[in-house]
């Protein structure tokens, strides 16, 4: 039966009970009215009616006629080519989206859905059952953050599986950084870490998988704190808590996020043109896509407001953490001032610190973007190149030893020699004096 020829037959049986009740003077017209949700000249107008027509003048008289907004054969006849043609392995939804960006459609989703039924182009969604409660999210961004990665065919038309490592806010489920890969691993997660640090600031937890480049898990199962990662050692420095997943379905949020991301972004990659060869050169062409486009748009739709106005973010320097975010480890220099470190040969430049290195032990810090640093303590002494090369210029790192003698602080005195001037003269004076050349007449 129609819905709506129900809901009217109650609506009408629902108002001659108030009207009787009106009638015999248990209710006022005001009292009548608010229970039927409606005005009380609304009501006397209805009243009218059902006397005069009884229960046919209580019928909805828009029932049976054509809407005059309804939407014309040929826009629907149209948005079916565009979804056969273009859109036919898109959801509605995100159909619907592509419609309106791209194509300036003005209906609304509802509209595009039953036009979709209607054609047998879309099957109706089989009813889902009520889902469990979820977890409460962090009142405030910054609190906490997921960091994960999903192996999938990202690029469209390329039968090669890339990893897309997320950071993802848990009070808003705003992206902070989309980064593919070929490989996820430590520097991958500092790239992202330091996209998000760089944008938002020093946050307070982050949660990850127990991958070997987050945590190592000495027994079975369980990480073994005692023992840091490059990854936990950077977060350590910077004061950010580490928290260990136990399960898939403690990463809910991000596994909903990753089901988004492999239904939408291959096909936005694809309908913007890029991705197809899977090339070091497109890689990077998509990930450019990924922080320009792709992300602000897909924050601007799913994104949520956080419980409490605010942020736990604290804003920081980018000398605070950007020697930080970075694989370290320790070198002894060798005895001609060089450091060796993954089949590279590091020559240390002359530096003011000291005259050489030999013997001392070194901190080799290998950036994400495949620059090196070598650090002596908290001073870096040289950077290098992705080849080991030493960038032009680069004789000496940090500013120049101040001359304590020709400064204007401390200039010579004028009438004072300086200690190797004395020297000078004093060995010219005795040379001169009577007692060397008694001693040099002496033992001729």
């Amino acid at each position: 039966m129609d819905r709506a020829k129900v809901l009217q037959g109650l609506r009408m049986m629902k108002f001659e009970a108030m009207a009787e009740r009106w009638e015999q003077g248990g209710l006022s017209q005001a009292e009548a009215a608010e229970i039927l949700g409606m005005s009380e000249r609304n009501f006397r107008r209805w009243y009218g009616r059902w006397l005069e027509e009884g229960e046919s003048g209580l019928l909805d008289r828009r029932l049976g006629r054509r809407s005059p907004r309804r939407v014309p054969e040929t826009a629907k006849a149209e948005l079916c080519r565009l979804y056969r043609e273009r859109y036919a392995d898109h959801t509605v939804k995100h159909f619907h989206e592509q419609l309106v960006k791209r194509h300036h459609y003005r209906l609304g989703y509802t509209v595009t859905k039953l036009a979709l039924h209607a054609a047998g182009l879309v099957k109706p969604a089989a009813r889902r059952s009520a889902h469990r409660k979820k977890r409460p999210r962090r009142p405030l961004p910054g609190m906490l953050l997921f960091q994960d990665a999903s192996t999938f065919a990202w690029l469209p038309g390329a039968e090669r599986q890339l990893d897309l490592v997320v950071t993802l806010d848990d009070a808003t489920s705003a992206i902070y950084s989309a980064i593919v890969v070929a490989q996820e691993g430590t520097q991958s997660s500092f790239s992202g870490l330091a996209e998000t640090i760089a944008a938002q600031g020093l946050f307070c937890a982050l949660y990850t998988d127990r991958g070997g480049h987050y945590f190592f898990t000495a027994e079975a199962g369980k990480v073994d704190k005692t023992r840091l990662t490059q990854v936990g050692r950077a977060l350590k420095q910077l004061g950010i808590e580490h928290i260990p997943s136990y399960s898939p379905e403690a990463r809910g949020r991000m596994e909903r996020v990753f089901r988004t991301l492999q239904d939408r972004l291959p096909k936005e990659l694809r309908l913007a043109g890029l991705g197809a060869a899977a090339e070091p050169a497109d890689i990077a062409a998509v990930n450019r896509f990924l922080c320009e486009v792709y992300v602000p748009e897909h924050n601007a739709r799913f994104a949520v407001a956080a419980e409490q106005p605010g942020t736990a973010f604290v804003p920081v320097q980018p000398e605070q953490w950007q020697d930080v975010l970075c694989i370290q480890e320790e070198r002894v220099v060798a005895n001609d001032n060089t450091v060796r470190y993954r089949g590279l040969i590091l020559q240390i430049p002359e530096s003011p610190l000291r005259r050489h290195f030999v013997r001392a032990t070194v901190r080799v810090h290998d950036y994400a973007d495949g620059t090196l640093a070598v650090f002596h303590g908290p001073r870096c002494i040289a950077r290098y190149d992705h080849d080991g090369a030493l960038p032009t210029e680069q004789n000496r790192v940090g500013p120049r030893p101040v001359d304590m003698w020709t400064t204007p602080e401390r200039r010579p005195h004028p009438h004072r020699p300086r200690h190797n001037q004395r020297k000078s003269q004093h060995v010219d004076s005795t040379e001169r004096s009577g007692q060397v050349t008694r001693y040099k007449n002496r033992t001729t």
